[in-house]
């Protein structure tokens, strides 16, 4: 397991939410080569099953709307059928990583729910809210944030949705 460390790793964005909620957690450094899913939990030694993405969803046309999704790293997004209809749109695919940058200003791979705009709509597995803790990103590719799921009911904008992500 990645040892704790100062908060100050964590994007400011994210410390700052994280302060204004009173919510606990635990700072983590992350080897930014090292900060996708994959060679995140190959590496650190998380187990999968504890390792929640933020993945950022947009709506397709003009003027797209984005939702952020969280899920386990053992699942994957249903973007085509659940999430569009939750959104209300009829096309959606994962927003790139310019348009995440722009929008939220954070980098993929380090992207958590926890200091994203107040009006962006949060969905989450409802599979995220099973084990005592996860792992999400810190808000950049240079730390994680250990936290019990349950933290993210205190974020205004967040739904839990059953069957958001499907089992791979």
């Amino acid at each position: 397991m990645l040892p704790a460390v100062e908060a100050a790793i964590l994007h400011p964005s994210v410390r700052s939410r994280l302060a204004s909620l009173a919510i606990a957690y635990e700072a983590m450094p992350c080897d930014p080569a090292l900060a996708d899913t994959a060679a995140f939990v190959a590496a650190y030694g998380v187990p999968p099953e504890r390792s929640a993405n933020t993945i950022v969803v947009a709506s397709k046309g003009a003027a797209p709307t984005y939702v952020a999704c969280v899920l386990l790293a053992t699942t994957s997004l249903d973007v085509n059928n659940v999430v569009r209809r939750e959104m209300g749109v009829r096309k959606a695919s994962f927003a790139g990583a310019d348009a995440v940058r722009e929008v939220i200003g954070m980098e993929i791979g380090g992207v958590t729910p926890f200091g994203l705009p107040d009006e962006m709509p949060i969905l989450v597995d409802a599979r995220v809210m099973e084990p005592p803790w996860v792992i999400l990103g810190g808000g950049n590719r240079s730390s994680k944030l250990k936290i019990a799921p349950d933290a993210l009911r205190a974020l205004p904008s967040v739904r839990v949705v059953e069957g958001l992500a499907v089992i791979r």
